[in-house]
């Protein structure tokens, strides 16, 4: 049985997600420690349980330390993982029957135990679609799938409806296509100046979108860019305002609040954006860290450039190096992109094997 120190590096839920997804995929056990130890509120929170319960489901796993708040958790796969129809609610691990915690987070977990399970799987998660600290539904759509695709992948996805913190709400639809094995991928930097988004509200005034988009487009247009930014106003569980720009293998997003006028939304997006625009990196900081699994499990030799080697990058590195047989380089000189090369195991379904 594996131990998995949670405190290690970042020290955040990213070293359980990884570690469920490895442990679905290979069959092996672990024990994780000091969950979440880095963060304020340590401990196993909704969002983090529906994941645990989630690929316990597709792996049909044992454990022991599966509540809230739990510091350690005992994973034992028992079986192969297995595809299907499956339908995963933050609410049910909230104690106030109310929670947005992210689903892109809770797929994280669950999608490489599905892509090389038995069958193809249809998802439903419930709960938070754009939250802080998470990748928004329209990042996952738009920089996640299609980079993911790159290796292999078919992935289909859905908003159904949106879901803001607290309240959450939000429903994402996911189809999942199995595969035998990924294939190694090369990002190099793309050259496009179009760039898509959304500005997208719910249960507020029309004009709040609308004026977001519009910043976001002559900011964009100034720079020398094509903007197509949508203003989106729908309905869901509570109030809401948000941002998402993209662009082949990068996003940035930015939530608006109270008091906070829309433009400024706007402009903190446009100016990471533009901020990663200028470095020239085939990848953002926040895809590099999604890239690093599919890279690790395909076969031969992947590799990318990132604006910023993250703690958060490096944290997962050191936890692939203990899940897989793998080898993973990072160069990281001041002043220049960072750059990480990962030669995968070439993890194969049981179906290839």
């Amino acid at each position: 049985m594996l131990v998995i120190d949670g405190s290690q590096g970042e020290g955040g839920g990213q070293v359980l997600r990884t570690s469920l997804s490895l442990s679905a995929l290979t069959g092996r056990p672990f024990i994780i420690k000091k969950i979440r130890a880095n963060r304020s509120k340590p401990g196993l929170r909704p969002q983090h349980l529906t994941a645990v319960r989630a690929v316990a489901a597709i792996c049909l796993a044992e454990m022991e330390g599966d509540r809230l708040e739990s510091t350690e958790l005992t994973f034992r796969p028992t079986t192969a993982p297995a595809g299907g129809a499956y339908d995963f609610d933050v609410r049910q691990a909230s104690p106030s029957g109310v929670s947005a915690g992210a689903v892109t987070l809770i797929l994280q977990a669950i999608l490489w135990p599905l892509l090389f399970a038995d069958r193809p799987s249809t998802v439903v998660l419930r709960g938070g679609t754009f939250v802080p600290f998470s990748p928004a539904y329209h990042y996952l759509a738009h920089v996640i799938r299609p980079a993911f695709a790159a290796f292999g992948i078919e992935l289909e996805t859905e908003l159904q409806r949106w879901g803001w913190m607290a309240g959450g709400g939000g429903i994402v639809q996911v189809q999942v296509n199995p595969c035998q094995q990924l294939k190694a991928v090369r990002f190099e930097a793309v050259d496009d100046l179009v760039v898509g988004g959304i500005a997208g509200v719910t249960n507020l005034p029309s004009h709040i979108p609308h004026r977001m988009a519009r910043r976001a487009h002559n900011l964009l247009a100034a720079a020398g860019y094509q903007p197509a930014i949508e203003a989106i106003r729908e309905r869901s569980d509570g109030p809401g305002a948000g941002i998402v720009l993209w662009r082949p293998q990068a996003g940035f997003s930015n939530l608006g609040r109270k008091g906070l006028p829309s433009e400024e939304v706007a402009q903190a997006a446009v100016a990471d954006f533009i901020a990663f625009m200028d470095n020239g990196a085939a990848v953002d900081r926040y895809l590099a860290d999604q890239l690093l699994i599919p890279m690790a499990l395909a076969r031969g030799k992947s590799s990318f450039t990132t604006d910023t080697i993250s703690r958060h990058l490096l944290t997962n590195v050191q936890l692939l190096r203990q899940w897989l047989e793998t080898s993973i380089t990072i160069q990281d000189t001041p002043g220049q992109l960072g750059r990480v090369s990962v030669t995968g195991s070439g993890h194969q379904s049981i179906q290839a094997g």
